[in-house]
């Protein structure tokens, strides 16, 4: 089987949003018609997948939490350091032509526009990068995140009002393309995907 690269431009699309979402879900239920209406094939990098494990056990060895994904501590010693390493897989992708699906919350490289950035990010300049945000509104992201019982999420819910803080808009931004994930719509997820791929 051989790998169908990009003819131009190597693909970059996100799939971001806060926590609870529902970005993984969406971004598995796009790439099979991403892959069809391009006839391209895609890396798929999940956050939670390629750092959940070791996060984990980083946090239990330094706070006996290792579900504290949230805390002070996460986000000055892991949370940006778990960012980098994501981009970097990315990059090594991007350089090889293959293009590449990333999932998670990237509020923060969004917000500062790096995402926007292929020379800032160091992926080649010629990536085409798209992004869809994932819109859900508190108390909705909070019921789900409570439904899941992910343990992960232990620390956003003990602290959900300084959580909350940090549930910011994402910029405007021609690259960006935000989803109501409250109730799913067909033709609103189908215009979601034509964004992402044009």
């Amino acid at each position: 089987m051989t790998c169908k690269l990009s003819p131009t431009a190597p693909r970059l699309i996100l799939f971001a949003g806060h926590a609870g979402t529902g970005k993984t879900t969406l971004a598995k239920k796009a790439l099979p018609l991403i892959i069809e209406k391009t006839g391209e094939d895609f890396f798929f990098l999940d956050k939670d997948t390629v750092y959940g494990a070791y996060s984990a056990h980083i946090m239990e060895l330094t706070t006996n939490n290792p579900n504290d994904r949230d805390s002070p501590f996460y986000l000055q010693n892991l949370r940006d350091w778990e960012y980098a390493g994501l981009i970097a897989i990315a990059k090594e992708n991007l350089q090889l032509g293959v293009n590449v699906i990333l999932v998670g919350p990237f509020s923060s490289e969004i917000q500062s526009g790096r995402m926007f950035n292929p020379e800032e990010l160091g992926v080649p300049s010629v990536s085409s990068i798209r992004i869809a945000w994932i819109d859900l509104d508190e108390s909705e992201a909070k019921s789900r995140m409570e439904q899941r019982a992910d343990p992960r999420d232990e620390y956003k819910l003990q602290h959900w009002d300084e959580y909350a803080k940090r549930r910011q808009e994402p910029p405007k931004h021609a690259a960006i393309q935000r989803f109501d994930n409250r109730y799913f719509d067909e033709a609103r997820f189908e215009k979601l995907i034509d964004h992402l791929i044009n």
